[in-house]
């Protein structure tokens, strides 16, 4: 029952940090979204910014079961699968009609001067998303000139898709979101030394 009443705060407070921002989202917010008392939520969470590390803790422990692996089920071809995981946030928009916005990407903006810990956490989050898309191009390295640099690359993409979906949803345009991953692929053609595999 702890463990659930816990977890029940930290995803309320995910839901509510992604749809009103975290300055936006009050404590009573987030006790009416799980139905916790806020004797239950002090108890585990001191203070809002305790509750927000736990938020950034939880996306940084589902990056892979909950984004990655569900955008690769089914993707042999290792570049494929970085516009497979670009496909999920294309959807996303969709979905939304443009309003949607990467969690992480979202909070980064927000938290103009954010303390240490928090600046830590948004980091490690970015760096597990490019650690991910630099694995598809290590495997196939053989694709890619001789000297590429593919973390730099997978930093690309990360740029294309934060940006991607920062136009998107500004304008509330996916073409914004297509144009830019269109780029990326072009690129990617541009600097491969063989024709991708089918």
């Amino acid at each position: 029952m702890v463990k659930d009443t816990r977890q029940r705060i930290v995803e309320s407070a995910m839901e509510l940090f992604w749809l009103k921002g975290y300055g936006s989202t009050s404590i009573a917010d987030i006790l009416s979204r799980s139905q916790v008392n806020s004797g239950s939520l002090y108890h585990f969470f001191p203070g809002k910014q305790d509750l927000l590390i736990a938020v950034l803790e939880a996306y940084r422990d589902g990056i892979g079961p909950m984004l990655v692996e569900p955008a690769w089920s089914g993707v042999d071809d290792p570049v494929e699968r970085i516009f497979a995981l670009l496909g999920t946030y294309r959807r996303a928009l969709i979905e939304t009609d443009c309003t949607y916005g990467c969690p992480i990407g979202s909070l980064a903006l927000e938290l103009h001067e954010p303390d240490e810990p928090v600046r830590l956490l948004l980091a490690v989050n970015f760096r597990a998303w490019v650690a991910a898309v630099e694995g598809c191009l290590r495997m196939a390295a053989e694709r890619f000139r001789h000297g590429t640099d593919l973390h730099a690359l997978a930093e690309l993409a990360l740029n294309v898709m934060e940006g991607g979906v920062m136009q998107s949803r500004t304008f509330r345009d996916v073409g914004h979101f297509d144009r830019a991953v269109a780029q990326l692929r072009a690129h990617i053609d541009a600097i491969s030394v063989r024709e991708r595999a089918a």
